[in-house]
């Protein structure tokens, strides 16, 4: 296979052209760009775009300081309405506070009055008590200033008669007066009165014995003290426990003194219910020690 190579044309012409073109394009186009180049400077620096320019800064500046005035009063005005809130609330929490306590003050000065009320009249209502008291007092150590003169008197007087008596052969002995009464826990309280006085003007011993008695038994009654001494008149008191299941008929009470001897039956009988009798022994007084009534 044979290869012709056919010569190139117009290959100089060519580049030439080409060159030719690119330096008209290249003159043309900085030429069209100094030339726009100079215009923009111009419309730049002409004074219609000036005053606009400045115009449009002034119009921005303004708009600006009307927007930091407009924020500066928005934030006044919520800042006075939220600092008038809050001093509201706070002075109506105040003052709502001073009127209680205001009306605390008030009544504890009520209070403080009708304390001082109520101790005055405490106070005169006591020294009124003392007046009485002071008033009783005194009465009743006069009292006992003419019982003490009358009890010696009587005392004088009881040995005058125990001496006449003593001289005429003396008083046999003798009960004046006897009484047994219910007590709480099946408990009974005894009393006998007992006089005698012997021919030779001196005191003797008391022997006394209290038997309970039924149809088939008897029980004998420990009495405290055992014996006592006789010289005029003489109390015999105590208590005793019954004996569970025994129901006494008789009560015997047998005496001894000076060689003289006594005995006395009496009937089991304990009169009425006491119906203000304590519920324990405990609740009790003592032995009523007052003369016992016939």
């Amino acid at each position: 296979m044979r290869l012709k190579s056919a010569p190139r044309l117009c290959q100089q012409p060519a580049r030439v052209l080409c060159q030719d073109s690119v330096s008209y394009d290249v003159g043309h186009d900085a030429h069209l760009s100094y030339s726009h180049y100079q215009q923009s400077n111009a419309l730049i620096n002409s004074p219609l775009i000036s005053n606009k320019q400045r115009g449009a800064s002034t119009l921005v500046l303004a708009l600006f300081v009307v927007t930091v005035l407009v924020t500066a009063g928005v934030g006044l005005a919520f800042g006075h309405k939220l600092g008038y809130q809050r001093g509201y609330y706070s002075m109506q929490a105040e003052t709502q506070q001073a009127v209680i306590t205001s009306k605390e003050a008030t009544q504890e000065l009520k209070d403080l009055r009708l304390s001082s009320k109520i101790a005055t009249n405490e106070a005169a209502t006591a020294k009124q008590e003392l007046e009485i008291s002071l008033a009783n007092l005194k009465e009743l150590r006069e009292n006992q200033q003419e019982l003490t003169v009358e009890n010696k008197q009587l005392a004088q007087l009881n040995e005058i008669y125990a001496e006449l008596v003593s001289e005429n052969g003396g008083m046999p002995l003798q009960i004046l007066g006897a009484k047994i009464k219910p007590l709480p826990e099946n408990a009974f309280e005894y009393g006998f009165d007992v006089a005698m006085l012997a021919s030779d003007g001196k005191a003797k011993r008391l022997k006394p014995t209290l038997t309970l008695l039924n149809d088939n038994d008897f029980v004998e009654v420990p009495l405290e003290p055992a014996s006592y001494t006789i010289d005029g008149i003489t109390r015999i008191r105590g208590r005793f426990m019954m004996p569970t299941g025994f129901k006494p008929l008789q009560v015997k009470l047998s005496l001894s003194a000076g060689g003289q001897e006594l005995e006395q039956l009496y009937d089991w009988k304990l009169g009425d219910k006491v119906d203000s009798m304590p519920l324990s022994l405990l609740d009790l007084p003592e032995v009523d020690e007052s003369p016992i009534e016939p």
